[in-house]
């Protein structure tokens, strides 16, 4: 009889054990790999995400919250380098708007409000609870007030991020529509969440040049296929715009990034001070990663016509490690495009 207590004890203290093991276990959220670079953000279904890639070296990181979307936006040097569906405060739990900074972190954080829930990879937003973190995604509103982000997605996001970063909350009818509706270009300033839209190039403006906007600091390029504009990026504020020209449209589509290497090109280039092209190696960002570290050939850097007077500007600050991405999507402030994510910063290997 002692023997069989013994056991039945020993099962009781087993299975009481397993209980609270299970209970403690940490569930995973979400997709677990980025979904193509390519893909427009209303297309992302609940749970996925895109990461592009990450180096803080780039330049300064903020994030946006889109509480009508649900959907959070990371920008890099003020271009779009994540993107993720999240989900938020549900009814009688909102999710503030407004402007924050990054408080704590705090890797393996469990809730001393809701029963030790686990919110993996918590940054807190605010001391009364409001924070990002990995979490539920059943594609509409049901947190307590927090940001629900993808398992991996937030470990991703946890790593890139500093104390003190911004973050900026918005919501139809309370924020301005550009951090509503977010595009390529980040659209609040990065120290200040303060909103920022660059204006569209005036009729017979060619370009607009403003270093004195942000004298150093880090450079990044964008060139809108669609639009055709080139925009160019030094610390997180727009220093410059110009006009260019694609002699056959039907070379570039869709969604590239490639980094700057320490050569120039073979051959003489008209169009760049001096004939010498940079040479440009592409960036294996999802979707494309086949295309890492191949080199971008003459036809096309011939292919995009910029403004000489523009390029002898821009030049000299391009240094190895810069980051040019081409994309499909809109950078006119007065239009919405396809929401894509674009780049890594991380330069592959060379040929």
């Amino acid at each position: 009889m002692g023997k069989v207590l013994q056991r039945w004890i020993l099962a009781a203290s087993l299975g009481i054990a397993m209980a609270g093991s299970v209970s403690a276990a940490v569930p995973f959220w979400g997709a677990k790999e980025s979904s193509p670079a390519g893909t427009p953000s209303s297309a992302l279904k609940p749970g996925q995400w895109i990461w592009g890639g990450d180096n803080k070296a780039m330049g300064p990181m903020v994030v946006v919250v889109s509480l009508t979307e649900q959907r959070a936006y990371v920008y890099r040097n003020g271009l779009l380098v994540a993107l993720t569906t999240v989900s938020t405060g549900k009814p009688g739990h909102a999710t503030p708007v407004g402007v924050f900074t990054i408080l704590q972190k705090d890797k393996d954080h469990r809730s001393s409000t809701y029963n030790n829930a686990p919110m993996p990879y918590q940054q807190r937003l605010t001391w009364d609870g409001i924070a990002l973190h990995a979490g539920g995604l059943p594609g509409y509103p049901e947190s307590h007030g927090c940001v629900h982000l993808p398992s991996a997605f937030a470990e991703k996001l946890f790593g890139a991020t500093n104390m003190g970063m911004t973050v900026v909350v918005a919501k139809e009818g309370a924020s301005h529509s550009s951090m509503v509706h977010p595009t390529i270009l980040a659209p609040v300033d990065a120290k200040t969440g303060a909103a920022v839209q660059a204006a569209p190039l005036a009729p017979g403006e060619h370009y607009r040049w403003t270093p004195e906007l942000a004298p150093e600091g880090p450079v990044s390029l964008v060139l809108s296929l669609t639009d055709k504009r080139l925009v160019v990026l030094r610390n997180g504020t727009e220093i410059g715009r110009v006009r260019v020209e694609l002699r056959n449209p039907q070379l570039a589509s869709g969604t590239h990034a490639y980094v700057m290497s320490n050569e120039f090109m073979d051959g003489h280039f008209a169009q760049f001070p001096g004939g010498k092209a940079p040479k440009w190696m592409a960036v294996g960002v999802p979707g494309h990663e086949d295309s890492n570290g191949v080199v971008l050939d003459r036809e096309a850097i011939d292919n995009v016509v910029v403004p000489r007077e523009f390029a002898e500007k821009v030049m000299p600050l391009l240094v190895p490690g810069t980051v040019l991405v081409s994309t499909e999507s809109r950078i006119q402030p007065a239009t919405t495009g396809k929401h894509q994510t674009v780049i890594d910063s991380n330069p592959p290997e060379a040929p």
